[in-house]
């Protein structure tokens, strides 16, 4: 069973609030909602939320510029949850700091399973664990002895491949944006070089996924950045 969380619903459309509150009361969690900016920015240091589910559409600040003052007052879990399906907000959003994206009309199966994510890497940092090994259907990465196995037997990466599947494995079911990516593995000379990141990722399909035509470990979010997915969300 999971383990209850507080969660902070930043919304303005009651609607949708109350679908959000409904979704997440239904799995066991405790629920604030604020209806602006104002209101969050209060609610952070009153309910001390695990998770905040943030729309972008704010009466009286942009959603974007809320993301920086959460970060700096909160170590919750930043879900943006917004109409907006642009690439270049959702890149914008991850790079400012927010955790996860998920695109309005969603489902609230996902929705439960971001969260549910989110609360199992709040536990492990807490308990001081670092997550050296992921497990992923036949996949096995581990990230202190460098080492990535399918079904048993070692699979060989090259460096570049590697360090992609790293960063990937470190922060699993969130999406990484390209320009964090190639920041983290080329370098911040080589962020708008997102050829070479799809050379990579390319070759990581191809040694590690059933089918590299039809990928289920590195999912691609389009435009936006790449997701190492667990199989077992549920």
């Amino acid at each position: 069973m999971t383990q209850a969380a507080n969660i902070l619903i930043v919304e303005d459309d009651a609607h949708i609030r109350r679908l959000l509150r409904a979704t997440v009361q239904r799995a066991g969690h405790r629920v604030a909602e604020a209806a602006d900016a104002r209101a969050a920015l209060s609610l952070l240091d009153i309910e001390k939320p695990d998770v905040v589910l943030l729309d972008l559409g704010l009466p009286d600040r942009d959603g974007l510029e809320l993301i920086g003052p959460i970060r700096a007052r909160s170590t919750a879990t930043l879900i943006v949850v917004s109409a907006r399906d642009d690439s270049g907000e959702k890149v914008a959003a991850l790079d400012l700091g927010a955790d996860d994206y998920l695109t309005k009309p969603f489902d609230t199966e996902e929705l439960l399973a971001r969260i549910r994510t989110a609360l199992r890497h709040q536990r492990a940092a807490t308990g001081g664990e670092r997550p050296s090994v992921i497990e992923t259907g036949p996949i096995r990465i581990d990230l202190d002895h460098r080492r990535v196995a399918r079904d048993g037997a070692d699979v060989h990466l090259t460096p570049k491949e590697y360090a992609v599947l790293a960063q990937l494995a470190r922060r699993p079911d969130r999406v990484i944006s390209h320009t964090q990516l190639l920041k983290d593995v080329w370098g911040p000379a080589h962020e708008d070089r997102v050829e070479y990141l799809r050379i990579a990722v390319r070759g990581l399909r191809q040694k590690l996924e059933d089918d590299p035509a039809r990928p289920r470990l590195i999912v691609n979010e389009l435009a936006v950045g790449y997701r190492l997915s667990l199989r077992d969300e549920g």
